[in-house]
């Protein structure tokens, strides 16, 4: 098979296996060689050899003193995306002179502070000069630890486990105490052997990194193989087929209540296009109404097995079939598609979940702020379809089967997604723990230096394999 655009790539990756027996078959080896190691290590609190800056008040950063340019302003967006690039706020020369305290130096931490918390970066040695905002924390790291250490350190679950710890075991909703994250112990080796742990770190989250990226691509192309052939169903118009709006096969298109409803504990279903953003109705994490709102809403449209919901609002285009035999009801979000006997309900289904029809939807799609698909556009909306109801069961059958084998390809690639993740968190709390061999400071393309990453490459090298399924 080439490798084209729809192609999947099947380079990478089984290195999942490889890595954990070859670590599991020498672990008490490997264990007492750390143990060995670590007798060089400290118990240091973060307050001993750190810095720390947490940023100003919001009140001295207000949106009238900013300028088209000037000194940078660094948000949380840039400990959580690693990216010194991105920049949407300038002070001038006074109001930075004024703010020098929250200066970032290259080689500083940033860590965000709050919403999307515990995220950190290096300042990179060319970056604009500038401070941090009240969401960040500046971490300045002394000459006794690598700041590439310390980073590793704090994205591993030793850290997240300390600030739990600290905190009484309750989740920190905003690292408010810098107090509390000076008091945390971070075992510490010498510089050499902090060199030593990175080198092999890189290297090793350098081949995952790869490994995470092919899976990715993969997914990515699993979803695109099968875009690309509903697409073709629809535009490869056969003999016998015509062209209709929507509303010209459709018994019901509307929508649900306008009004917000008042929630209970329980009562009787209620849905919005939350409920239908992944292409199937969501039936767990739902809301109740009460019987009294239920028969009010019922009067407008009561949905039933072989309807369709689509989401008009917000996440727009995404529909869903209705797959249960249970009474609900429907917010305005959603509108309700109940087909005439022309067009079988699966074959409807899959046309508006087609880019064919998503690219009709967004040419209608109405606001300027939260994208909204208005009934009257929907209804104008064409469908090719064969007059045959036969011909349509057949292309409803083709598409059933291509889209179970590549939900086996997307749940093969997710997993292995979701796999090299639980490998990288279990590489860093093996480093913490002094269970790391090889490598040489300073010297992080040496054979040795590659010991835990080589087995992890082999894999990706030289095992190509087809998943299965």
């Amino acid at each position: 098979m080439k490798q084209g655009k729809n192609s999947l790539n099947h380079d990478s990756l089984d290195l999942l296996d490889s890595y954990d027996s070859k670590n599991k078959a020498n672990h008490e080896k490997y264990k007492n060689q750390g143990s060995d190691k670590m007798k060089n290590w400290e118990k240091k609190k973060l307050g001993d050899i750190c810095g720390f800056v947490r940023g100003p008040f919001g009140g001295s950063l207000k949106k009238n003193i900013f300028k088209p340019e000037g000194y940078a302003v660094y948000e949380q967006q840039h400990a959580i995306y690693d990216q010194f690039d991105d920049i949407r706020y300038f002070i001038d020369e006074n109001k930075f002179n004024e703010m020098k305290r929250f200066e970032l130096k290259t080689g500083d931490l940033i860590m965000s502070c709050s919403g999307t918390m515990g995220k950190v970066a290096i300042v990179p040695n060319e970056f604009k000069k500038g401070i941090i905002n009240q969401a960040l924390l500046k971490i300045s790291p002394s000459n006794k630890i690598s700041n590439v250490f310390l980073k590793l350190w704090m994205q591993s679950e030793s850290f997240q486990e300390s600030l739990k710890n600290y905190s009484g075991g309750a989740a920190i909703q905003n690292v408010a105490s810098v107090a509390i994250l000076k008091g945390i112990e971070i075992p510490l080796p010498p510089l050499p052997e902090q060199q030593r742990i990175v080198s092999i770190l890189d290297e090793c989250f350098a081949a995952i990194d790869k490994a995470k990226a092919n899976a990715e691509q993969n997914l990515k192309n699993a979803k695109e193989l099968f875009e690309s052939y509903l697409q073709g169903v629809f535009e490869k118009k056969g003999d016998g087929w015509e062209e209709k709006t929507l509303k010209e096969v459709c018994a019901k298109i509307t929508d649900g209540t306008h009004q917000t409803p008042k929630y209970f504990d329980d009562g009787i279903i209620f849905l919005s296009s939350k409920n239908v953003t992944s292409g199937k109705i969501d039936w767990e994490n739902i809301k109740y109404i009460d019987e009294k709102q239920h028969i009010e809403m019922h009067k407008r449209v009561a949905p039933r097995i072989g309807d369709i919901l689509l989401a008009k609002n917000g996440t727009t285009g995404i529909a869903a079939m209705v797959d249960r035999d249970v009474v609900f009801d429907i917010y305005v979000s959603l509108a309700h598609i109940r087909v005439l006997d022309a067009i079988i309900p699966d074959f409807m289904l899959y046309f508006i979940n087609s880019p064919i029809a998503k690219k009709q939807f967004n040419k209608r799609l109405k606001g300027s702020g939260v994208p909204n698909l208005h009934l009257e556009e929907i209804r104008e909306v064409i469908i090719p379809f064969p007059k045959s109801k036969e011909a349509q069961q057949t292309i409803v059958r083709k598409l059933d089967a291509l889209r179970a084998e590549t939900q086996k390809l997307e749940a093969v690639y997710q997993k292995k997604i979701a796999d090299l993740e639980e490998l990288k968190k279990s590489i860093l709390q093996k480093a913490f723990a002094g269970e790391l061999r090889g490598g040489k400071p300073a010297e992080p393309k040496t054979e040795k230096s590659r010991r835990d990453g080589k087995i992890i490459k082999n894999k990706i090298n030289n095992n190509k394999q087809t998943p299965k399924g």
